[in-house]
């Protein structure tokens, strides 16, 4: 167990700062939405930047391998354009109808909102939905 603390810090460091840049403020996803402010859009930018930056280190720093000794294998996705738009359109109407995407999610609960348990619930129901009919789905 020992081993996961890093895991457990980072994630609440991680929890932390969206709550201190107001990521998880249903007021500032919808000035989003509204092309009103830059505020998440900034946020936005620098985690795919961040992302990035952190993918190009890892491909070129050579085989690393993860706690449990297994190698980080980062696969080339093949081109598709339903499949994305399709995933991107419904991630997309549902963080505009909750006002919360999955990383703020486990932060609001953490902050102690009883609404954010719901959206939470609703989450884990879908993911659990996902998997019964994935072999059904097109992938």
């Amino acid at each position: 167990m020992i081993r996961y603390l890093p895991y457990l810090f980072a994630g609440l460091l991680f929890g932390f700062t969206l709550v201190k840049a107001e990521a998880v403020s249903w007021y500032r996803i919808q000035e989003m939405f509204h092309f009103q402010s830059f505020h998440m859009f900034g946020i936005l930018f620098s985690a795919i930047a961040t992302g990035f930056i952190s993918i190009q280190i890892i491909r070129r720093i050579g085989q690393r391998h993860s706690l449990d000794g297994k190698p980080i294998e980062i696969p080339v996705k093949a081109p598709g354009k339903i499949n994305y738009l399709a995933g991107g359109l419904t991630f997309g109407i549902g963080w505009g109808v909750i006002g919360l995407c999955p990383g703020p999610i486990f932060a609001m609960v953490g902050t102690g909102s009883v609404g954010a348990l719901v959206v939470l619930a609703g989450a884990l129901h879908g993911t659990w939905l996902y998997g019964a009919f994935k072999s059904r789905l097109p992938h």
